[in-house]
């Protein structure tokens, strides 16, 4: 296990806070390049449909799939230590019914889809699943969210079904924590994928971790580190409620305090410029081959430019997709449905601890 540590490390193997007012300080100071303000052209000139603008103007060309609701993990901030409830197979999208809503939200204007879970490796049909999706006219971006465990073998068929990018999640390079923290084994697996991912050419490969306080945050610059000599995305995420996950504001690190702390470890790091659309803030380090951003989606949301939208599992937008599906409605009736159901779309999310007070699904049935 070690050399799979070394070969992407290359290392030898009370709450201070005086008021919540420190969670929304703005401690970027100088760091360059601040995000664009422009306004968002599609980079080809193709129309989209109003089906996709909600009552903001916002332009969604960006869908997230649930591919299944089961994982082979079982990680702390995603589901309860008992589980959860998983909805029957019969009730979950099909393949076909997967490709047939894709391809009504890529003829409208969807250019970027991405697939998730649950863990959306254990679907047995997932080369299949790519290969057609990446077949639609229109789709540029195919991209997958995933834990890594079954990856690394999978991932050059992938490839050749037209897997275009990449998140891979782990939120320690310490393997007891790995275990301690998902319930299982596997933290090898984790990073052969992300080695294999590299060795495939992906670039950037993103890396997802969920900072908490008490338990990896003293693994931030460590994971820096992975984007001294490799194409890593190293992507740091505040620590969000979802049912069953026991959030407490005392685990949550906010931006501010990571960015300090990376600040202080590497002065060289400056913000990179950001598309209006964009969820992470992104910062190169003088001398880096990749690069570190932080998602901000508790303490600095990036709501006003969201161009997402995410489709369940169970075929859910807000509104269940797979009931007129499966009852005979023809494209341009489901057209009407999306579309009322992105209308509806509210400005911003609740503030964070409106969230945490919130019932809301756990994040293995929202789709990570």
């Amino acid at each position: 296990m070690k050399r799979y540590i070394s070969r992407i490390t290359n290392w030898p193997t009370p709450f201070p806070f005086r008021n919540l007012n420190f969670f929304m300080v703005d401690k970027e100071r100088n760091f360059g390049s601040k995000p664009a303000k422009e306004p968002i052209n599609n980079e080809e000139g193709n129309q989209i449909s109003d089906m996709l603008i909600d009552g903001f103007g916002r332009k969604h060309t960006y869908l997230r799939i649930s591919l299944t609701e089961r994982c082979n993990l079982r990680c702390q901030y995603c589901m309860p230590a008992e589980g959860v409830d998983l909805t029957p197979s019969p009730k979950l999208l099909t393949h076909n019914e997967i490709l047939r809503l894709a391809n009504l939200f890529v003829t409208s204007g969807v250019d970027k889809i991405r697939l998730t879970g649950g863990e959306p490796t254990v679907r047995k049909d997932i080369h299949d699943i790519c290969s057609n999706l990446s077949s639609l006219k229109g789709l540029k971006t195919l991209a997958v969210t995933t834990n890594g465990i079954t990856l690394a073998k999978k991932l050059p068929m992938l490839k050749q079904c037209g897997l275009t990018n990449l998140n891979i999640s782990l939120d320690t390079l310490v393997p007891s924590k790995f275990e301690f923290m998902t319930r299982r084994k596997g933290h090898h697996k984790v990073i052969e994928s992300i080695n294999a991912a590299i060795d495939l050419g992906y670039n950037p490969v993103k890396v997802n971790c969920v900072v908490m306080r008490g338990f990896n945050d003293d693994e931030i610059c460590d994971f820096v580190n992975l984007t001294v000599d490799k194409p890593i995305n190293a992507r740091f995420i505040e620590f969000m409620p979802f049912d069953g996950n026991v959030w407490n504001v005392k685990k949550l690190i906010p931006y501010s305090e990571m960015l300090d702390t990376v600040a202080k470890k590497f002065p060289t790091l400056k913000r990179l410029c950001d598309h209006p659309t964009e969820t992470a803030k992104n910062f190169q380090i003088d001398g880096h081959v990749g690069t570190v951003s932080f998602v901000t989606s508790m303490t600095k949301h990036f709501c006003a430019g969201c161009n997402r939208l995410r489709l369940l599992a169970d075929g859910n937008l807000k509104v269940s997709l797979r009931d007129p599906l499966r009852s005979g409605a023809g494209d341009e009736e489901l057209r009407e449905i999306i579309g009322a159901a992105v209308k509806r779309k509210k400005a911003s999310h609740a503030g964070m601890f409106d969230i945490a007070k919130t019932a809301n699904r756990p994040m293995i049935h929202i789709g990570g």
